[in-house]
């Protein structure tokens, strides 16, 4: 297929990191379907749909919410381009930065995991069946998931989530052994969003066009990788 014919869901886009993922594949010719959680609630992710001439489209997803998924699957597979060469859940939220795990409160842990980790599976539990054998199932994890590179502590519930994520899809994975699918867990950078703060060293333009290009990279290459917006592989 060719690009003009390519369709990514990009769950989770109404703005920041999301939002630039589907502006940046919509310029390289996809057509790109974004999700928001109030589809009645105008967003930065409406307003690119509105001048996008029909590559970018809207659809409703409160990933925390799983009882939306059937009625989203249901849209995407009777509509145009119901084949997702690209299915990426891009999810992330954080709170008790500096806590301690053992103090932090339940409720808030719980917050943090179901979104972080519970949730994008759930998502691509539900979807897998719309990505061909040679399409792309990615999520958006982070270097702070990394067991291996944590020398400085600190937001541990976060870390601990996006950890989890990455075990999660390790055992989708294994699942998925006997298939040809390309399949991604991307650590965007430390970048100035909500999430990332003021203090990151990286913008959202420097750094998605490099996301994009090792998303599109990895769909040649089948199972499972732990990557980084320059295509380095990620320690476990």
């Amino acid at each position: 297929m060719t690009n003009e014919t390519n369709t990514a869901l990009i769950v989770g886009a109404s703005r920041g990191l999301g939002l630039a993922i589907v502006e940046e594949l919509a310029k390289r010719g996809w057509r790109v379907i974004g999700t928001v959680r109030d589809l009645a609630a105008a967003t930065p992710l409406h307003e690119a749909a509105a001048r996008s001439g029909g590559r970018i489209t809207v659809e409703e997803l409160d990933i925390t919410k799983p009882e939306q998924l059937p009625p989203l699957h249901e849209r995407l597979a009777g509509g145009v381009g119901s084949e997702l060469a690209i299915l990426f859940v891009n999810a992330g939220t954080t709170n008790n930065e500096e806590t301690p795990i053992g103090s932090v409160p339940t409720s808030d842990f719980i917050d943090v995991m179901v979104t972080n980790a519970l949730s994008p599976m759930r998502v691509i539990e539900a979807l897998q069946d719309l990505v061909p054998s040679d399409g792309l199932i990615g999520a958006m994890t982070s270097g702070q998931g990394s067991i291996t590179n944590n020398t400085r502590g600190s937001r541990e519930v976060y870390r601990g989530s996006k950890a989890a994520l990455n075990q999660f899809m390790r055992s989708f994975a294994v699942r998925q052994a006997d298939t040809d699918r390309a399949m991604l867990l991307m650590a965007p950078g430390w970048i100035k969003t909500a999430l990332g703060g003021d203090d990151a060293p990286f913008t959202i333009d420097e750094n998605v066009p490099k996301i994009v290009d090792v998303m599109l990279a990895k769909r040649s290459v089948p199972g499972l990788e732990y990557l980084d917006f320059r295509g380095t592989t990620v320690p476990w």
